[in-house]
């Protein structure tokens, strides 16, 4: 999430304080994602710095105004217009994970793949109970819950693909070598020392 362009975008609106543009940002994006404001203070001076806001030229206190410039303007409208880039997957977790236990002996990794699912299953639960008790007019959490609900159904869907997938890697992985005894004599003084 880019902190930096959510706030300019609600500067593009009109002047607002430090204080006004975190309660301002926790409001448009459904009160999921709570910002510090040190963090917000932090990014308007950045953006000041590199000319993308002004402020009204009063001391650092709680009441300084800050507006978007020209260029400001410029860089928000490019920065919506940029597609995500996504040549290369993010690392996800979950995706390392399940890849791993399938690498390890001893482990279950049908159990691993469950225990994920549960958890995802619940979080969808959750976000659905948050959507229901939301009010209808409050688009911004209907639109956040409903990116979560997407993502996470869709990570459900993956473990699911894994599942059935993971028992033919199994299968077609060449077994370990046995350790040599040069090897097994390593290890062991390591377990010793």
């Amino acid at each position: 999430m880019s902190v930096r362009h959510a706030l300019l975008a609600l500067l593009s609106d009109g002047p607002k304080y430090g204080l006004q543009l975190r309660h301002a940002f926790e409001a448009r994006t459904g009160e999921v994602w709570p910002l510090n404001v040190g963090q917000v203070y932090t990014t308007l001076q950045r953006l000041e710095r590199d000319g993308l806001v002004a402020s009204d030229g009063s001391d650092d206190g709680p009441q300084k105004g800050y507006r978007i410039t020209g260029d400001g303007t410029t860089e928000l409208t490019t920065w919506l217009e940029t597609p995500p880039e996504m040549a290369q997957p993010p690392r996800d977790e979950l995706l390392i994970k399940v890849l791993v236990a399938a690498q390890v002996p001893g482990v279950d990794v049908h159990a691993i793949i469950q225990t994920h699912r549960r958890h995802l299953i619940e979080s969808m639960q959750r976000y659905t109970s948050v959507k229901a008790d939301a009010s209808d007019d409050d688009v911004a959490l209907a639109l956040v819950v409903d990116a979560e609900l997407f993502r996470i159904e869709a990570m459900v869907r993956w473990l699911d693909t894994a599942e059935i997938r993971l028992p033919r890697l199994l299968a077609s992985a060449p077994p370990s070598p046995a350790p040599t005894a040069a090897e097994e004599q390593v290890a062991a003084e390591e377990v010793r020392s």
